[in-house]
């Protein structure tokens, strides 16, 4: 049975523990959800059988070794600036690696090594730009194995909400932490193609320089361009 470790079980982190319950009996897997608290951790598994809650404090380096020695895989739900530790741990021990983070320089830096000791370290591909990037790339290659010739492709990702839920000015409601849409953007300016051209735009104009979208059913909706290539 292989061994999946989670660290933390903040609301971020339900769906994929019911995920990965739900796929335990078919993929042989047994997983164990580690967090301060385990309150909220038992109410999500539910004594499920294929299932470990464990208290971890995660600033203690005993009891961190000792859940990541005994996992196949690290699934790192925690606050992006507490990954390093656990990365590093993940390096020494030689286990994979999965975070729902951006990469960050201090990531980046473990690259070589994880690449030398044939490890994956796998960080933010949710929904943009995993799923965006994914399904643009099965739209564009459909139409090229149909022989067709591609003269514009512009993709949109994001989430709307639903008209019996919308009620703020924003038509828009954060499902993580809205410190983190702003961070987002800090990544760098956005760069893209734009008919040809390329486009840059700094970072301080990114939240300045929107766009209309008209979507049959709904209300014109304004849009942002942060891609970058």
């Amino acid at each position: 049975m292989r061994k999946i470790l989670l660290i933390g079980a903040g609301q971020s982190s339900s769906s994929l523990i019911t995920y990965l319950l739900d796929k335990s009996f078919t993929e042989n897997l047994h997983l164990t959800v580690a967090d301060v608290s385990l309150k909220h951790v038992n109410v999500i598994l539910n004594n499920h059988e294929n299932s470990t809650a464990l208290k971890l404090d995660i600033f203690n380096e005993n009891e961190r070794i000792a859940a990541i020695k005994n996992a196949d895989i690290v699934i790192s739900m925690l606050p992006a600036h507490l990954h390093l530790s656990v990365a590093k741990d993940c390096l020494t021990f030689r286990k994979n690696m999965v975070t729902a983070s951006y990469i960050s320089n201090e990531m980046k830096e473990l690259n070589d090594e994880a690449t030398k000791k044939n490890l994956i370290f796998m960080n933010e591909i949710g929904l943009d730009p995993g799923i965006d990037h994914m399904s643009a790339m099965q739209i564009i290659d459909s139409i090229r194995n149909k022989g067709g010739k591609m003269l514009l492709f512009e993709s949109f990702t994001g989430g709307l909400v639903a008209p019996e839920s919308d009620n703020n000015l924003w038509n828009y409601k954060f499902t993580w932490n809205p410190r983190n849409v702003v961070l987002a953007g800090q990544g760098g300016a956005a760069k893209f193609l734009q008919e040809g051209k390329y486009k840059y735009i700094p970072y301080h104009k990114l939240f300045r320089r929107t766009e209309i979208l008209n979507i049959d059913g709904l209300e014109n909706l304004k849009v942002m361009q942060i891609e970058t290539l």
